[in-house]
């Protein structure tokens, strides 16, 4: 039988309790080279966006496959490592963005409930969108402001206020706000200062 000495006595254990513990902590070759094989969105094609739950922008990548039928499947949604904004993290909303696009309890159609019922109906979006018109214009025609109290022209509505949304873009912060000031609004916000 060969002669251990100490120093290789320590260097046997050491290494032994190094791969112990790796193994413990889940490193197995095997198992890598089985997950790089499966790897889910492997070829899928990478789209970039925004977060759309708060101010702050954090970028976000998307991994989405066409299918055979023609369909696109979304993959995953994650952080983007190259934004200066987040580097590629994301607070819990963020990370959980994917269940806006395929959560099962996801509703994909407008829903609406009149006055004093407990039901929900599905609508259709032409009717939905005419429905949004009538009231935003009921409001307006309702709140309308042609002259304050010293005779001033001012030609606005007090009844309806604006708040843009963090995910808008610049350019339609912009469209939006020259819209809502077109029907008189003078109670504009932004998320980011919400």
């Amino acid at each position: 039988m060969p002669q251990v000495t100490r120093r290789d006595f320590l260097k046997i254990g050491a290494a032994g309790t190094g791969a112990a513990g790796l193994t413990a902590l889940g490193f197995d070759m095997a198992q890598a080279v089985a997950a790089k094989q499966s790897f889910h969105i492997a070829g899928a094609k990478e789209s970039h966006s925004v977060c759309p739950y708060c101010a702050v922008g954090c970028s976000l990548v998307a991994y989405t496959k066409t299918n055979s039928d023609g369909t696109t499947q979304l993959l995953q949604i994650e952080g983007n490592p190259d934004s200066p904004v987040n580097e590629g993290r994301l607070c819990p909303k963020g990370a959980t963005a994917m269940q806006l696009a395929t959560s099962a309890r996801r509703v994909e159609n407008p829903m609406y409930r009149a006055p004093g019922s407990d039901k929900w109906q599905q609508m259709t979006w032409d009717d939905m969108l005419n429905k949004l018109a009538q009231r935003v214009k009921d409001a307006r025609d309702a709140t309308f402001v042609a002259k304050d109290a010293s005779g001033n022209t001012v030609n606005r509505t007090e009844g309806i206020a604006f708040a843009g949304g963090a995910a808008f873009s610049s350019e339609e912060g912009y469209f939006a706000t020259k819209v809502m000031r077109g029907l008189g609004l003078v109670h504009l916000e932004q998320q980011a200062r919400v």
